[in-house]
């Protein structure tokens, strides 16, 4: 009972240098750290016992066979041997391993000639043992070729089939992981909750070409020490699925039998980019974009991009949080010009124009190439949703860093003046919208900057304002922006019941001519100056907080916007509050066209009776004017 105890004292928990180093007998991984072995107590008691045997002087290749048969857990006899000499193995207290110390000093060669025999003869006895583990494994080879070679190379007559067991490493989680590894555009963002699987996903995307000996890759991350976890998830995962792959620490490469290459480096400032000068990629991957504080990096890398092989393609991916210093260029580029899941020509995310070949190229007109933004969510991965704890410590964060983190959500922003719109209940998908709603337009003007102008639908049995459709170009003079709104409302059959301008479009500032407003309308666009009073920029943002609230009895928003409006849906989330603590926004703020516009709109208290109702409803609001009605 006292050896007993004295090897379980001694059998303590330990950790190994990389989740692929071998695990010593009577050990076994923790589930949760790789890295952490924890002692098996079964396999220890019987070890116990087995030790006991030794001293007591029985064999030591029957008692390794009998310690493999009772734990299940198979031990040569020089393992049990090295296990007996690290726990028993003190001369001073243990009769037996002073009586096998003393046959090993009395048997040690002394003479030279001795000591030369001795060593033949070792080196004779490893010769057969290296000469039976290789004719076990011929002979198991040679086993298994023989039942599937044809006839006349020493097999059957007709070929069969041998059913393969493997062993499945990575298996994508159904839903966006699996969307992710099978998107075929350039450059692809998978983006959103913490936990959804996306640093593995990136991981095992490039596994497909690693039997190409072509393929050069490289994965980054901002920091070094960023970098750690994922080099150890891949010494976890790649040489399991590429027996032979080699981790080389010193130039942080992997390198496959194949002869392919894959980098797993960091990149943290811009001027880093250049010790990638010259060099070619295949595939390029940044986890954790956002930690990139401007686009500068991801844009350089793009230029690494080729190959000479056509069996390779060449990709960019990357994954990431919302938030982080590089939040607005990453959804500026991935997340505003096109709903999720669905690809859509590059832009330039300055000006928002698609990136085309240019004149005199042999492909002018077409664009450059593709991009697509794929949500990640924490409920698309089982293993962490399972019990609930980890859904649980990110409910306790902040809410601003609860909704980028649980919720993935891209809409908002540290400082926000709309903290209150999200994607998932003020953005809808668009439906036909029945011919008896009412619908007006909103515009705020320019030529320099960027026109906004957005169409309303007002949905009688609630109220409620659905935005359906927005224009917002720069460069159009008043009469090419009315011209082009006329076309939109004459292609669509759409009568509209008043529109509303910026009233300083009215404005004659010392020319002669017509004013922009009257322009407009000479072209056939009606409109009604908007209240630009003082106070009127107040009224117009506490009255876009009123609309964004969701009713208690309809669970609705009073204002939802169809999905094909990306320049508000893009702007709402991100206009800045008034750093001087007033109910304003930021002045400073340049993208605020379609906010103007939105705010025009909706200040115009706008309503409708349904052709159903049989009374006349009763008004919410007094006109201060009843000869203008506002």
């Amino acid at each position: 009972m006292t050896q007993k105890i004295i090897i379980q004292e001694k059998w303590e928990s330990k950790t190994r240098p990389n989740p692929t180093a071998k695990i010593p007998y009577g050990y076994q991984a923790n589930t949760e750290d790789p890295l952490l072995l924890e002692p098996i107590q079964e396999v220890v008691e019987k070890v116990s016992i087995a030790l006991s045997y030794l001293d007591n002087g029985n064999s030591l290749r029957e008692t390794a066979r009998w310690l493999s048969e009772e734990s299940g857990h198979t031990i040569s006899h020089q393992g049990l041997s090295n296990i007996w000499k690290r726990f028993r193995g003190d001369t001073k207290n243990n009769p037996r391993a002073k009586k096998l110390s003393e046959r090993k000093k009395k048997n040690t060669p002394k003479t030279k000639k001795a000591k030369e025999e001795y060593a033949l003869r070792q080196k004779r006895a490893a010769g057969k043992r290296s000469v039976t583990v290789a004719n076990k494994k011929l002979k198991e080879i040679t086993k298994a070729t023989d039942s599937v070679a044809p006839n006349g190379l020493g097999g059957t007559e007709s070929i069969e089939t041998i059913p393969q067991h493997k062993e499945i490493l990575f298996k994508p989680n159904p839903g966006p992981q699996t969307e992710f590894l099978a998107a075929n555009e350039r450059e692809v963002l998978y983006g959103g909750s913490a936990g959804g699987g996306k640093t593995y996903s990136l991981i095992a995307d490039p596994m497909r070409y690693f039997h190409n000996k072509n393929f050069n890759g490289l994965i980054l991350r901002r920091t070094n020490d960023e970098l750690r976890e994922m080099i150890w998830k891949t010494q976890e995962l790649y040489p399991r699925a590429f027996p032979g792959a080699k981790w080389g620490e010193k130039k942080s490469q992997w390198i496959f039998p194949s002869g392919a290459r894959l980098w797993l480096t960091y990149l943290e400032r811009d001027e880093d980019c250049l010790r990638y000068q010259g060099q070619a990629f295949s595939y390029i991957g940044f986890d954790e974009l956002t930690q990139h504080p401007t686009p500068f990096a991801w844009n350089y890398m793009r230029s690494r991009l080729r190959t000479t092989d056509p069996e390779l393609p060449i990709f960019m991916r990357a994954t990431t949080n919302p938030g982080g210093p590089g939040h607005n260029w990453v959804r500026e580029m991935f997340i505003k010009p096109a709903p999720e899941n669905r690809s859509f020509p590059a832009t330039d995310i300055d000006t928002g124009e698609v990136l085309e070949y240019p004149e005199g190229h042999k492909k002018a007109g077409q664009t450059l190439f593709d991009r697509k933004f794929i949500p990640a969510k924490l409920k698309d991965n089982p293993y962490l949703v399972r019990d609930g704890a980890y859904e649980a410590n990110l409910l306790s964060l902040p809410e601003m860093q609860r909704r980028q983190l649980l919720e993935g959500d891209w809409s908002v922003a540290e400082g926000a003046a709309f903290s209150e719109f999200k994607n998932s209940v003020h953005v809808v998908e668009p439906f036909e919208i029945p011919y008896d709603w009412t619908r007006f337009r909103s515009c705020d003007f320019g030529y320099a900057s960027f026109s906004a102008v957005h169409w309303y639908a007002i949905d009688p049995a609630y109220e409620n304002l659905v935005v359906y459709r927005e224009l917002y170009v720069a460069k159009h003079t008043a009469r090419d922006l009315a011209r082009r709104i006329l076309a939109i409302e004459t292609e669509a059959k759409e009568q509209m019941a008043y529109g509303v301008l910026d009233s300083s479009c009215w404005h004659n500032r010392g020319q002669f001519g017509p004013s922009i407003a009257e322009e407009m309308m000479a072209e056939g666009v009606r409109w009604r100056p908007s209240d630009r009073t003082a106070g009127s920029r107040i009224a117009g943002k506490n009255r876009l907080h009123e609309l964004l609230k969701v009713d208690e009895v309809t669970d609705m928003p009073g204002i939802c916007f169809f999905e094909n409006c990306r320049q508000v849906i893009s702007d709402l989330p991100v206009i800045p509050s008034d750093p001087k603590g007033t109910d304003d926004i930021d002045k400073r703020y340049a993208s605020d066209h379609a906010y103007d516009s939105i705010r025009y709109g909706i200040q115009t208290r706008p309503r409708t009776v349904s052709l159903f109702d049989r009374e006349k409803p009763e008004y919410k609001w007094r006109p201060a004017d009843t000869t203008f009605g506002y």
